[in-house]
């Protein structure tokens, strides 16, 4: 894949689609972190309140878990032959936006 497509609203899933490009461009890491404002206050909070209610444990167990979501979905960007652009910003928004999926 050419690096100017690979980075693109087609290959992001971000949970809030409105602070994106309305056509294929190239979109900031910024970006995708504003898009994505709820989740990462949900898996914040998940994780402080599970900190301070079962100890930091419990805390541990929620990062690990969102980083293993993440190398994952990372490996199978990097396998489909995505840049290492792509697939960062691709990972991090398909952990975010899948995480809220049923809201």
């Amino acid at each position: 894949m050419r690096p100017e497509h690979c980075v693109t609203r087609n290959h992001i899933d971000v949970w809030n689609e409105r602070v994106l490009p309305s056509g294929p461009e190239r979109i900031r890491f910024r970006t995708v972190l504003r898009g994505s404002l709820l989740p990462i206050l949900v898996w914040t909070g998940g994780a402080s309140l599970a900190s301070f209610g079962y100890g930091p444990v419990a805390a541990m167990v929620l990062v690990g878990l969102f980083t293993l979501l993440f190398v994952v979905g990372f490996g199978l960007r990097r396998r489909a032959r995505h840049s290492v652009r792509c697939s960062v910003y691709g990972a991090l928004g398909g952990v975010l936006d899948k995480s809220l999926a049923g809201f």
